[in-house]
């Protein structure tokens, strides 16, 4: 350890150089698992904040929440024997038009009643009163969407009024506006006969009781058949994975240069006794001392950059998440030594010195 801390304070420069790659790729990998992470969290946000454990659909519904319907025959079997755990809800992916502006959006229609409405988290404004009031996610502020304004969704010619703003409110990437159940058939233009597109349930549902012509499906199916949502995940997933591969590869080649060039230094301390095992720990206390640094400095910078994006950027920070990431880039640095430490143990004093 000794010997590692007045190297590298006699070699700043070089061991600078070194820890400044390392944290770039590390920085880099923050940066893309944040984003990855915003992401994600566009697509589950409303299914994570409805506290879904089970979702019923049609069975003709391509495992696609927004293609379900259901009829009111098939929604009561669930109301009838578990109303506290289960709430209907009937999305329709739409287009609402503010002041001339379009915006991509999903309506959810609910029963005001029911656990989801309940457990919304109003961020400011008012619950909706009247059929034609509704709450918006907090994403469309950025659209300049605010309070009172009034909007046309979907193939309903009927005004809504915004009236309040609630967080986590995505679904499948577009922010979500919710409102009564029985504006959904004029916005999707649907036939009367069916009262939604699918019963989310807080339980495990069995699927040896379900009614005719209906599936049963776990949140994680849900989520991995929303569009886009696989390919995208594995996309960064990838990206994340070989980043941290060239990282080791990184530090394999620096060390391997660094260890050359100091193998005649290493000849001399061996002639003076020293044991190879002290070598080798001040090896690996080197490699951990460049890779916690690295971390460290690409942790705040990460951070620094998160308050400076745009509210646009879907950017998102798990502190949990990101701390075993880095941890595992350390892990994979440190093995980065394996090759050095192997040259370090070989080395013959005198024919070294010799040569």
């Amino acid at each position: 350890m000794f010997l590692s801390i007045r190297e590298i304070r006699h070699n700043k420069f070089r061991y600078g150089l070194v820890i400044t790659v390392i944290m770039l790729i590390s920085y880099l990998i923050f940066i893309l698992s944040a984003l990855a992470l915003g992401l994600a969290n566009q697509n589950t946000a409303a299914v994570d904040a409805w506290q879904t454990n089970s979702v019923v659909i049609s069975q003709d519904a391509n495992v696609n929440l927004n293609q379900s319907l259901l009829n009111q025959k098939q929604v009561a079997h669930y109301q009838e024997s578990d109303n506290e755990n289960v709430a209907l809800v009937a999305t329709a992916p739409a287009v609402a038009t503010i002041d001339s502006k379009r915006l991509s959006v999903n309506y959810i229609g609910l029963n005001f009643s029911e656990f989801i409405f309940r457990n919304l988290t109003l961020e400011f404004g008012k619950w909706p009163s009247k059929s034609n009031e509704v709450i918006v996610s907090d994403k469309l502020k950025n659209n300049g969407v605010k309070l009172h304004h009034q909007m046309h969704i979907g193939q309903s010619h009927q005004i809504y009024e915004v009236v309040g703003f609630v967080k986590n409110a995505e679904y499948n990437i577009a922010p979500i506006i919710y409102g009564k159940l029985e504006n959904w058939h004029l916005i999707k233009g649907v036939s009367q006969q069916f009262v939604g597109s699918g019963i989310i349930s807080k339980k495990v549902l069995s699927v040896n009781e379900k009614p005719q012509n209906t599936a049963i499906i776990s949140k994680q199916t849900l989520i991995n058949k929303m569009p886009g949502y696989v390919a995208q995940t594995t996309t960064f997933i990838f990206m994340i994975g070989f980043l941290v591969v060239i990282s080791l590869i990184v530090v394999t080649i620096f060390l391997y240069i660094l260890t050359m060039q100091k193998k005649q230094n290493f000849a001399v301390l061996r002639v003076q006794g020293i044991p190879v095992r002290y070598l080798i720990s001040n090896t690996l206390f080197e490699t951990l001392f460049i890779m916690i640094v690295s971390i460290c400095i690409a942790g705040g910078l990460a951070a620094l950059t998160g308050l400076f994006l745009p509210q646009s950027v879907p950017m998102y920070f798990d502190t949990p998440l990101l701390t075993g990431i880095g941890l595992a880039i350390i892990i994979t640095g440190t093995m980065g030594a394996l090759i050095p430490i192997r040259i370090i143990s070989k080395i013959e004093p005198i024919s070294a010195i010799g040569g």
